[in-house]
């Protein structure tokens, strides 16, 4: 196994770094935060050289959007790593604690989870977001990116070991897999003794890889197949803002819609507008006979298949449907849903609170766009991902998701009768 000096010397960089101030991996994130300023150039120069072999090798529009490093792009980043250092710390935060009739005192604190291995793709900003959650919360991290931004991936790594190097902290704390086949990935994801969490971010064949092979506890996301429920008593400015944002403000996001369900008593005030308003911003529509027969021949409005429900596109492309009632929209939910993000339009507080109690996903939104269900927009600064599951963490997963808990026990030769 050619990477086990690197698994060795993770886990004891992974130690150093759990003993380290506040202090200290903040400034290392200060740091990380200039190098990030000062790099702007190359790490520009770095991504046009994976941006073009994308193009050369036919990757999709979506899988280029998400690789793209721009000027935006890397004041994000910026942003992120500094609302991260800004954060209070949550190591050896006390969770409960109390003193029991035996005398004995209890405090219950938190501790980083040692190393984290991610395993992603294309988006070469999880370099950075991820590292900068790692170093917060005191934790070790292996970062294994895709190959289609290995030239971003490696400037940004470079950016990294700088930053660490100009600060207490180990810079071996951060490092990288590189380009390796997926048989040595099969091999790594058996290594519990080095790695105490795997978290894949990507599309359903690397997640379904991952948590095939891996002996190492997973938290993953699902795809994004996520829903708008539009209520018989939502409005219709609602209607289009928020449509309109969730599915083309970003539509390679798995937090952009998917589909539509429109309430048939709202049918005929808010279709035609919602239709026209989504077309005229290049979204092509998907619906069933009913809707084409009521709206007619339009450029962009397409028949359905049975497979567009509950696929995520990923693309400007949407599913629409006309449903009966509440019941029938939380069916189709629980039925084509991914546990991701749904949302509701509506002015009624009872259909909004059934929704919200009835929806199984990681975020649940009434009235807003399900764009916000990121981790910068929900204060945690970047995110390790969005997990759909349960254990150990759900929706966007920030510093404080990177910890567990021990119990700290005092005593005064105190003994259990």
């Amino acid at each position: 196994m050619e990477y086990a000096n690197t698994l060795q010397t993770l886990q004891q960089a992974s130690k150093t770094l759990a003993q380290s101030s506040a202090k200290m991996r903040n400034h290392a994130l200060e740091a990380l935060a200039n190098e990030l300023e000062k790099s702007r150039a190359i790490l520009q120069e770095e991504n046009a050289k994976d941006l073009a072999n994308a193009r050369a090798n036919g990757l999709s529009p979506a899988m280029i959007d998400r690789l793209r490093l721009d000027d935006s792009a890397i004041t994000s980043m910026i942003q992120a790593v500094k609302e991260i250092r800004s954060q209070p710390e949550v190591l050896g935060e006390i969770i409960s604690g109390g003193v029991r009739p035996s005398g004995i005192s209890i405090a219950q604190v938190r501790i980083p989870l040692g190393v984290v291995c991610i395993i992603y793709e294309s988006r070469p900003n999880v370099t950075i977001d991820t590292a900068a959650l790692c170093i917060k919360s005191g934790n070790a991290i292996l970062l294994k990116g895709g190959k289609e931004a290995h030239h971003s991936n490696t400037a940004l790594l470079a950016c990294i070991h700088r930053a660490l190097d100009s600060s207490s902290i180990p810079k071996e704390c951060v490092q990288s897999l590189g380009l390796i086949a997926r048989e040595d990935l099969a091999t790594l994801l058996q290594q519990r003794e080095f790695i105490d969490v795997v978290i894949p971010r990507g599309g359903a064949g690397l997640i379904e890889f991952v948590t095939t092979h891996s002996k190492i506890p997973v938290i993953f996301h699902d795809k994004g197949v996520c829903h708008a429920y539009i209520d018989r008593s939502a409005k219709k400015q609602h209607t289009l803002d928020i449509c309109l944002n969730a599915k083309a403000s970003r539509p390679s996001a798995c937090n952009a819609i998917e589909c539509i369900l429109i309430h048939r008593d709202c049918v005929g005030e808010i279709l035609p507008d919602l239709v026209a308003t989504l077309l005229a911003n290049g979204v092509c529509v998907r619906a069933q006979q009913e809707v084409l027969t009521l709206l007619g021949d339009k450029d962009g409005l397409e028949l359905a298949s049975a497979n567009d429900f509950g696929t995520e596109f990923g693309d400007k492309i949407i599913a629409l449907k006309i449903i009966e009632s509440i019941e029938q929209a939380l069916e189709h939910i629980d039925k084509y849903g991914s546990k991701h993000s749904e949302i509701i339009i509506t002015q009624d507080l009872e259909a909004a609170e059934l929704f919200c109690g009835r929806v199984d996903a990681s975020a649940v939104f009434v009235n807003a766009s399900s764009r916000f269900n990121d981790g910068g927009e929900l204060g945690l600064g970047a995110e390790m991902g969005i997990s759909t599951q349960k254990l150990h963490a759900r929706g966007p997963m920030g510093a404080v998701h990177l910890t567990t808990t021990k119990y700290l026990i005092h005593g005064n030769g105190s003994i259990r009768i």
